[in-house]
């Protein structure tokens, strides 16, 4: 974390001291005190703490929390809250103007020094009989507020006789300035007490706002010594009230209670489309078979479409929800040769992998099928026999490789040769990895085929094509409509678009291939469909597998909605291809109408990779120790719906820590033990007041507000809905103090039962909202309330469902802490392969020197310099589709330029042996004296079968995706990124093998485009 501020601002003592009680290592710029640190703001605010690059927060006491709660764990989360909230409201506004007043004009202004001596009165009440604000615990409230007052006690510009004025409160503020981590930092900040050195800042800037104080301070909160927990005296900020429509509305809906609610409707399978109802088709995107799912593919699809179509289960819409495991395509087969297995034997192996996957994340499709069916066969050739008839099939003739061996035409990834135009030896099938230039694979110079090494021979094959030049305009009309009227995420409209721009290709929809589904034109029989226009068939043919009656769904535009969830790199396929499929077949197809795509989630500081066991997949995550709902709830919080976002392990620890178990775990366990400790687990007769129905009406502004995002996917502000009602219910529980009342007169405790009756029907509608979110919490909810089936139902009113009388169940914590330890053990688990150690180079036989004289870059330095620039290009890919300003632009490319030069200095000239009477790969002589098991690399780091094995793996996956990428005509930016990426990973399979990778005159080649 970086903190900018400029020199001499006191609002910066509370981030530092956090920073110095949690022993965290902030790195700190100082910039002038007119600086615009944070280009899109419209003020010079500071400081302002950047947690990772380009996320910045601008309040410093948000700052201040979020690096003390890394040591420090809140008893009491609401009183915190409380005292921030006045602090910032209340204090800070006054204390500004007074150190302008003093220290920027030289003069004291008697009106301001009224004003501050009533706030530290009110402090001076607040702190008798205790040791810190919320308690016995030092809190980043007590940081906060004697970071504000420090200027106010200190030097020339101390307020007169606050000494004997406020002795309980200076007793408190000199024992934290004598504590190590105030004194170091306020002597930092002000040599010796001197104030003026804030001069410079208070000058420039802004003054906070002030905010209506409450007619008595909402007065000291009477103490309580029966609970530590409740024993919080604090100080409330100004109660948010809603207006006057609001309240009168809420108070309406709740005296009718649930007449108007309607009760939830019964699911019954099979779900099918009914009239009069609002029916929703629901996929995911279907993961690749032969991958395992990392968290970032899991948000990007599976667990969006299951929050959504809970929500919608929820608003008793018709709603099914279809994915399953996309099987057919090279990759399968590629897969299927490296395992010594059968492209079926691959795909029932990693098919039940994904499904024991999504059980564990409680993900809940109504269906979750496979490809590899006969349903898919049947269905994607009569797709295909109906594009035929309409004329949206082309054929042409294109010359390939044959293996005559492997009786074969040679998909890209399985010709390689050398290179025409560099002579580069390694070249594949599709493009030069050296020299960057396109090819065709019956150019290459003595091919091979990679799967038996024999030379193939040129043959014409005839393919199909998609005529999507003549599907133009018929999906360019279906998109603007749905443009309007759907549910679009801004990158899908933008990728969609960008491919239309420039006018659609034919698209070549066969493969030379064995494993998918057969042709069936006459002529083409011994052919395959490509996997890109048979895989969006799998939702049609998955749905068909559930039910006989698919077509209802399907063949039903009129009364269906289908949505679609999937990451950014699927859009044009969905958006594009597979709709241009369904118009051209013109057979009454549901067509997508609504697109919600996902920005990139990456793990902490880089990226999701298995083969460098870097970050979680899902295989792991059970492991961990943590449940399924607890990753939920966190992945679904940084959930990538504008931009990409990243998983990491402080964070999530903080969000659990204090979000759930001290925000929603500490509400709903606090109100439910009340009800029963207190009044015999019983709901009590709820008499409400005025400060209660506006509760009422506050909740029911957030209840509607979640409505709102949740209709539109905004999945990750609908969260904050929820922690939002929370709040709610932990302010109202703090104000009305039933801990205290319940021990009062008859009148007391009845308004006791009042407020934790009125709270567990606030914990009942948590439960239902969290349902979407986190199943297995809202499920332990509902237990411990005994909670009536009839309130699963989302409702735009807040009404009652647990009425007096109810008898709740047996309250527990919902919620379990997490220890900063585990999450340190689970950092270090993830983190990947760490940095070699490097090795002198030994010289050749015969004491010739080795070419490489000097010690060599590690792997995994490589790899985070091939991270860092493949994360680099994605950026600048972003910002030319973003239509950003040329300046903007040309320094990121200088960026990526530099990066990119760093990366290629790491690489090694030669390679070198370990025995010294061993040859380079190439050379004629003795073979080494003992023969080993490993290999050696050229930069001498070792490396085992197995590892070459990983690599090979790797770079074929590699070259797939460049493959796709040229395929579906991507920017040049990106292919250009990718094809530097695998270049790469052959470098990287060259040293482990023990071979030179330099040693091709083509090392040094400019990339460039085949015209």
């Amino acid at each position: 974390m970086k903190l900018y501020t400029d020199a001499g601002n006191f609002q910066a003592l509370k981030i530092f001291i956090s920073a110095e009680i949690a022993k965290e290592k902030l790195e700190f710029q100082e910039v002038k005190h007119e600086a615009w640190v944070v280009p899109y703001m419209s003020s010079h605010k500071l400081p302002v703490l950047e947690v990772y690059p380009e996320k910045f927060i601008f309040s410093s006491n948000a700052a201040a929390r979020l690096i003390l709660a890394r040591s420090v764990t809140e008893e009491n989360p609401s009183a915190v809250d409380q005292w921030l909230d006045w602090e910032s409201a209340c204090l800070l506004p006054a204390v500004f103007p007074y150190l302008q007043s003093v220290i920027v004009q030289g003069k004291m202004d008697e009106s301001l020094v009224q004003g501050i001596q009533k706030f530290l009165a009110f402090l001076d009440g607040e702190l008798k009989g205790k040791e810190m604000l919320t308690g016995s615990q030092l809190t980043v409230a007590d940081v906060a507020v004697w970071s504000t007052l420090f200027p106010v006690f200190m030097g020339k510009s101390a307020l007169p006789g606050y000494q004997s004025h406020f002795p309980i409160l200076l007793t408190w503020f000199t024992k934290l300035a004598n504590q190590g981590e105030f004194d170091r930092v306020s002597q930092a900040m002000c040599k010796g007490g001197d104030t003026s050195y804030l001069k410079g800042s208070l000058t420039i800037q802004p003054a906070p706002l002030r905010v209506a104080e409450t007619a008595n301070q909402k007065e000291a909160v009477q103490k309580q010594t029966s609970k530590a927990k409740e024993d919080t005296t604090q100080a409330a900020p100004e109660k948010i009230v809603a207006s006057p429509e609001e309240i009168e509305a809420a108070t309406l809906a709740w005296l009718k209670g649930k007449k108007l609610c309607p009760e939830p409707l019964k699911r019954v399978h099979p779900v099918l489309p009914e009239k009069g109802r609002r029916n929703i088709l629901i996929t995911s995107a279907l993961p690749y078979v032969n991958n395992v799912p990392h968290l970032g593919n899991i948000i990007g699809c599976v667990l969006s479409a299951d929050v959504f179509s809970r929500y919608c289960r929820l608003r008793n819409y018709n709603v099914l929800y279809i994915c399953g495991t996309d099987e057919y395509g090279t990759a399968t087969e590629t897969k299927a040769i490296a395992e010594g297995l059968t492209p079926q034997q691959i795909c029932d192996k990693y098919s039940a992998l994904h499904r024991d996957i999504y059980k564990w994340f409680n993900i809940d499709f109504d269906y979750f099928g496979r490809t590899t069916t006969e349903q898919q066969k049947v269905i994607a050739q009569d797709i295909f026999w109906h594009l035929h008839k309409n004329g949206y099939v082309l054929t042409n003739s294109v010359e390939q490789l044959h293996c005559e061996n492997c009786d074969r035409f040679l998909a890209d990834r399985f010709a390689e040769g050398t290179c025409p135009m560099c002579k580069y030896d390694d070249a594949r099938g599709d493009q030069c990895d050296a020299c960057g230039k396109l090819i065709n694979a019956v150019e290459l110079i003595n091919p091979k085929c990679k799967l038996c090494g024999n030379r193939p021979k040129v043959r014409s094959s005839e393919h199909l094509f998609l005529d999507l030049p003549k599907a133009e305009p018929k999906l360019q009309v279906h998109l603007d409509s749905v443009f309007q009227t759907g549910l679009w995420t801004n990158n899908a409209k933008v990728i969609t678009k960008s491919w239309i721009r420039d006018g659609l290709k034919p698209r070549c929809i066969s493969r030379d291939l064995k494993w998918g589904i057969p042709v069936p034109l006459e002529g083409f029989t011994d052919k395959v469909f490509y996997v890109w226009f048979d895989a969006p068939i799998g939702y049609i043919s998955i749905t068909a597998n559930y039910t006989e009656h698919w077509a209802h769904w399907w063949k039903n535009p009129e009364h269906v909605q289908l949505y679609n969830f999937l990451g950014k790199d699927n859009v044009p396929f969905h958006s594009v291809i597979f709709p241009a499929s369904l118009l051209g077949a013109d057979d009454h197809y549901t067509v997508v109408g609504h697109m919600s795509a996902t920005e990139y989630l990456n793990y902490e500081d880089g990226k999701f990779s298995k083969s460098r066991g870097t970050g979680v997949f899902g295989d792991q995550a059970r492991d961990t120790g943590i449940p399924a709902d607890i990753y939920r709830f966190y992945l679904l919080y940084v959930r990538p719906e504008t931009q990409d976002s990243s998983f990491s392990w402080d964070d999530l620890f903080l969000k659990n820590n204090s979000e759930l178990l001290n925000n929603l775990g500490n509400f709903i366990n606090r109100a439910l033990m009340f009800v029963s400790n207190s009044f015999g687990g019983s709901i009590q007769q709820m008499d409400l007041l005025a400060d209660d129905f506006n509760l009422i009406a506050l909740v029911t502004r957030e209840l509607r507000s979640y409505i709102d995002n949740m209709e539109n996917a905004r999945i990750r502000d609908s969260i904050r809905n929820i922690l939002s009602i929370s709040r709610l219910g932990n302010q109202f529980m703090q104000e009305n103090k039933p801990w205290v009342l319940v021990k009062g007169s008859d009148i007391e405790k009845s308004r006791a039962g009042t407020v934790v009756s009125l709270a567990a029907n606030l914990a009942c509608l948590l439960s239902v909202l969290l349902h979407p979110f986190m199943p297995e919490v809202s499920a332990t909810i509902q237990r411990q309330l005994n909670a009536p089936q009839s309130c699963n139902v989302v409702y735009e009113d807040f009404v009652c469902h647990l009425d007096p009388g109810h008898k709740i169940g047996q309250p527990s914590p919902l919620f379990q802490k997490i220890e900063a330890s585990t999450i340190a053990e689970l950092k270090k688990r993830f983190a990947g392969q760490g940095p070699a150690a490097p090795s002198k180079p030994k010289p050749k036989k015969g004491g010739e020197p080795s070419q490489n004289s000097q010690t060599a870059t590690s792997p995994a330095e490589v790899e985070r310099l091939q991270g860092e620039v493949t994360s680099q290009a994605n950026k600048v890919r972003d910002l030319k589709a973003k239509k950003a300003e040329k300046g903007v632009i040309d320094a990121e490319v200088k960026l990526l330029l530099d990066l990119k030069k760093q990366l290629a200095d790491t690489q090694v000239p030669s390679a070198v042996t370990e025995t010294g009477g061993g040859k380079n790969k190439g050379e004629k002589g003795d073979q080494p004296a003992v023969k080993q098991e490993v290999k050696v690399t050229a930069n001498n780091v070792t490396s085992s079968p197995a590892e070459v094995e990983r690599l090979n793996k790797l770079v074929t996956e590699q070259g797939n995706k460049v493959r796709e990428l040229k395929t579906t005509k991507a920017e040049k930016a990106l292919v250009d990124t990718e094809v530097s990426k695998l270049l790469d990973l052959k470098r990287q399979l060259a040293l482990a093998q023990g071979e030179n990778p330099d040693a091709s005159p083509a090392g040094g080649k400019q990339k460039g485009k085949k015209k």
